[in-house]
């Protein structure tokens, strides 16, 4: 656990440079293999480089590029039946499943209402949901970025330039090398279909192999998620040993954390973007322990049958333990990534409360850079509110907050509660006819809202004990869905058009100044005052009761 979370903190000034350099236009050492690629991309698409855009126009082609891809994909699913690269013939999946499936990844979701290997053919698998793996990971970051330019008094530039330096100048590059090392250590990267082997007592195994080594690793960078096999990354091809799991857990965390030095760059204020690191890092690892202890100290009920306390092991792979399955955990969803290295329906009801904790926040680290835009929302109204108690009108880097940003700001943060709890509370109205729940009790309740946390967070992992390819289950998340992406999309973008066009204001001594250690911690008051009291009910009603419940022995 320290090794990865050292690596980590290494790793983020150098990245973050590099992420600022590239949306800077600055020169970088790619310009000489990228370049020529990307001025074939523009003189084939006609993308205008020097046309900046609005808040509207920029959310106009995100969502209008969106859906063009949607469509696409959507067609690849339906028509995979007839297309090539299906070496088991597998059929079309049901119109729903790929109506979920698509927006999911789309989404930069990758919630998965089915087994890969058994429901996709390769041909889905790679040049469809590959695709958009690509795709929603540089979309995101495009608007990440394009937040961080407003926010800073900068224009917010043009949404295809983003979106394609997104993918050519950091998503593409680090994903040819992370490829190859998985490929060095075990991952397959195959177009040939199933292997057959006779075991040793003689019966015949069909394994399930492709091309999984470039879709592991940009499901991880990318924030996706989403398995080529139903297992996800507990399956060993697709995360078969220490070290490939060290670079994928590394690969999922490393742009959320390297935006936050970019935010520095961009603001001239490198001190305030390690302040807001470390305020986010504090809470992950406390996050972190809390998932930890609940895994080692096992379950009560399990260790009284044995007589002596043993880690809770259940839903876990060997080669990984309590440990790394814990730290992944919390990971995974604290970076929305999504992927899971164990099941998460079989942790202790700590990480239960770490991991759902993770996602009612979004901001630790939150999404492939739209997490960042969420971060410096919660910043934004830390500023507001402490303005309001002092008596000063709230500045942020020297541009007033007033009620047009207020308002984008409430929008942004209700409209992830709203996504969630009422679709949550429908689904326990009929609990007979729509809930799908394995283990009902407090269990079940968490099953149910972390499924529509997972959805409207963006991040795709779940309780997998749910029964969730239904009718029901594929359209309500994909609402869900819908909802925690573009509506928050399109007010974080109308915000930072809003500031970028706001006079600066200079400084005086009456400024309340937004990079010391004080303003730091009231922004994580803020943030567990108004993020996590939204949803105790939730906990309390979840995993809260469920610990009680075990530590009575019930």
């Amino acid at each position: 656990m320290a090794l990865t979370l050292l690596i980590v903190i290494a790793t983020t000034p150098l990245l973050g440079k590099y992420i600022a350099r590239v949306f800077m236009g600055e020169k970088t050492i790619l310009d000489a293999v990228i370049n020529p690629l990307e001025k074939a991309i523009y003189a084939f698409s006609g993308i205008r480089l020097q046309e900046e855009m609005t808040g509207w126009q920029y959310a106009k082609a995100v969502l209008y590029s969106n859906l063009v891809m949607g469509i696409l994909v959507f067609l690849i699913l339906m028509l995979q039946r007839w297309l090539p690269l299906n070496p088991t013939n597998l059929g079309t999946p049901s119109w729903d499943l790929a109506l979920h499936t698509t927006l999911s990844f789309l989404t930069n979701t990758d919630q998965q209402h089915y087994s890969g290997e058994t429901t996709f053919s390769y041909a889905s698998q790679t040049f469809a949901l590959g695709f958009l793996m690509f795709t929603s990971a540089a979309t995101g970051l495009a608007v990440g970025i394009a937040f961080i330019r407003g926010l800073t008094g900068r224009p917010l530039g043009n949404f295809y330039s983003d979106l394609v330096k997104s993918i050519t100048r950091i998503l593409l590059p680090i994903s040819v090398i992370g490829d190859l090392l998985l490929i060095l250590a075990g991952v397959p990267e195959t177009l040939a279909g199933p292997a057959t082997a006779t075991t040793l007592e003689g019966a015949t195994q069909v394994i399930a192999r492709g091309p999984v080594a470039h879709f592991e690793i940009i499901k991880q960078l990318g924030e996706n998620g989403g398995g080529f096999f139903g297992i996800n990354s507990a399956h060993p091809y697709e995360n078969p040993n220490g070290f490939t799991n060290l670079l994928e857990m590394w690969a999922m965390i490393s742009i959320p954390t390297a935006l936050i030095y970019t935010y520095g760059i961009f603001a001239n204020n490198r001190k305030q973007a390690w302040l807001v690191f470390w305020m986010v890092f504090v809470i992950f690892v406390f996050l972190i322990g809390i998932a930890a202890v609940g895994e080692f100290q096992g379950n009560p009920l399990v260790n009284s049958l044995l007589g002596e306390q043993q880690p809770n092991l259940e839903g876990k792979e060997v080669r990984f333990g309590w440990a790394q399955t814990a730290l992944w955990a919390v990971m995974t969803t604290a970076t929305m990534c999504g992927a899971v290295n164990g099941m998460h329906d079989s942790l202790m009801p700590p990480g239960g409360f770490a991991t759902l904790f993770n996602m009612f926040l979004q901001i630790i680290w939150g999404g492939q850079g739209t997490g960042t835009a969420y971060l410096f929302i919660y910043l934004i109204l830390a500023v507001f509110l402490t303005g309001l108690m002092v008596g000063r009108t709230p500045e942020f880097l020297g541009r007033k907050i007033e009620k047009p940003e207020i308002v984008l700001a409430s929008v942004v943060l209700l409209v992830h509660p709203f996504a969630i709890l009422i679709p949550w509370a429908i689904t326990f109205g009929f609990p007979n006819t729509l809930s799908g729940i394995s283990n009902p009790g407090f269990h079940g309740v968490s099953q149910v809202v972390y499924e529509y946390a997972s959805a409207a967070a963006n991040n795709g992992s779940g309780f997998e004990g749910l029964s969730d390819n239904t009718l029901w289950w594929n359209l309500s998340a994909s609402v869900s869905m819908l909802a925690g992406r573009y509506i928050a999309i399109i007010a974080l973008l109308l915000l930072a058009d809003s500031m970028s066009r706001k006079q600066p204001v200079s400084m005086t001594t009456g400024t309340l100044r937004t990079d010391t250690r004080l303003f730091t911690g009231v922004t994580s008051g803020v943030i567990l005052i108004l993020g996590a009291l939204t949803f105790l009910p939730a906990l309390v009603l979840g995993p809260i009761a469920e610990a009680f419940l075990i530590a009575k022995g019930g």
